[in-house]
């Protein structure tokens, strides 16, 4: 399972819009838009998990810098969640 981190989203972008950019490339498990709890709007990044590493790795490859709705999208493997003081 990998999972994938996709930044520089434009802020109308929905977790079913990823969930159709992503399975041109493989499998998606699920997929994800950050939004701020305030505010309810996006905050212009997500996640993506693809059970097979490979087709993961393909769609990170093919997707980085790509331009999606005006703007280029950062793709790469999502870093472990560090944690922060409450």
């Amino acid at each position: 399972m990998t999972r994938i981190f996709v930044g520089n989203l434009p802020y109308n972008t929905t977790g079913p819009d990823l969930t159709t950019l992503f399975s041109q490339h493989g499998e998606v498990t699920s997929a994800t838009v950050i939004v701020d709890r305030a505010t309810g709007r996006s905050k212009g990044f997500g996640f993506v998990e693809m059970p097979d590493d490979a087709q993961a790795n393909k769609a990170i490859s093919e997707l980085n810098g790509k331009p999606f709705n005006d703007r280029n999208l950062a793709v790469s493997v999502a870093r472990p969640r560090e944690e922060r003081p409450q």
